[in-house]
Order: structure tokens, then sequence, then C-alpha cells
């Protein structure tokens, strides 16, 4: 693995909160000199390649990792009816975890899952299902997220109030994400097959 990888892989999970030189050099023991050097680089390679849809984007010292203008188009067209395309299960347990414990960063989203949600938050808030809501405060103001009116309309549910009942107390329970994210899935799950039941009905 090259140098330029780890930087690259670094922008990459950062998602959509990016991540500061300071930070990519505690993670990977390259100088600062070093790491801009590979940012400058790694961004020539983007926006010099035909083929490539990403750029990089810098912010107050934080970079991230974006696409190009050009294939806003086509994203829009993904993303521009986001009720009539099917929810994937990672989606399904980023919701959830929203749900239930809002308003909460993305590390925190990440702790409980075990895994890095960055982009499947990211998915979620293109399809207006999550939004952000402020900003914590503590060092590097993370994003704070929670679901939307969108979000209510999909799952047929009046309220948040409306949401099935489940065990609060185990999504305190960080060391054993897996039996969480079930209890998540199921109360989401057997919520979408009473709203499919009642549709078929009517």
């Amino acid at each position: 693995m090259t140098n330029i990888e780890q930087i690259e892989g670094l922008l990459f999970v950062a998602g959509d909160e990016g991540i500061t030189v300071a930070e990519m050099e505690h993670a990977t023991g390259f100088a600062k000199p070093a790491i801009n050097t590979m940012l400058t680089a790694l961004a020539t390679q983007y926006d010099q390649a035909p083929d490539c849809a990403l750029t990089i984007l810098s912010t107050a010292n934080t970079y991230r990792l974006a696409t190009k203008a050009e294939v806003a188009p086509i994203l829009k067209r993904y993303f521009e009816a986001p009720l009539t395309t099917s929810l994937s299960q990672a989606s399904l347990e980023v919701l959830a975890i929203i749900a239930y414990r809002q308003p909460l960063t993305r590390i925190e989203i990440d702790e409980i899952r075990g895994v890095q949600s960055g982009s499947t938050i990211q998915k979620l808030v293109l399809r207006q299902l999550v939004t952000e809501t402020g900003r914590l405060n503590e060092p590097g103001r993370p994003i704070l997220y929670g679901t939307t009116e969108t979000f209510l309309d999909y799952f047929g549910l009046k309220s948040l109030d409306d949401l099935p009942a489940i065990d609060l107390e185990a999504l305190t329970d960080t060391e054993h994400p897996a039996p969480e994210t079930d209890l998540f899935l199921t109360a989401f799950q057997d919520k979408l097959q009473g709203n499919s039941a009642d549709s078929e009905e009517k």
C-alpha cells in the first residue's frame, strides 16, 4: 500500500464530515508537508483524469472527497424519486439508529453499527430521509443527524411516537452491535410489512 493510497483511504472513510491534515498526520505518522503534497497530487490526478468522477474539496483546512459537478445530473436522477426505490439493509440500519437515538453524530452511528456509515448517511441525506440538525459542541464540531418529515411519510408514521417499541437500553451497549442492529431491522421491517398489507387491503 502506497502513502497516497493511505491518504485516499482516509478521505473516503471520513465521508461528508471530511478530515483535517492534523488528523491524517496522527493516523499515518506522515509529516504535514508530505500530506499536503500528496493531497495536491491526488487532487490533480482526479481533476486531470477524464474518466474519474471524483474531486477533492477543502474548507477551513478540512478535506473531503466529492463528485465532480458534471456528474450532478445523473446523481440527481438517481435520487429524485427516493420513495420508489427500495432501501438497502445498511440504509435501514442507519435510519433505525438515527430514528431512535437522534440527534447523534456519524461517529456515534459507527460505534453502534460497528462499521463505517458515512456513505450511507450521505445517501439518506440526498434521499431527504435524514437531515443535519446542528453540530455537537466539542472539538471538530461534528454534524448531528435526525430524521425528516419525508422519513415519517416513507414509513407511514404520523410522528416519532409511532415508531415500533424497542429496548432503548440496548442501544448503549456498543460492544455487541449485531443484536441491536437485528432489533432495529426487525422493528422497521415489521412496520414496512404492516404498511404494505394495509395498502393491499385498500
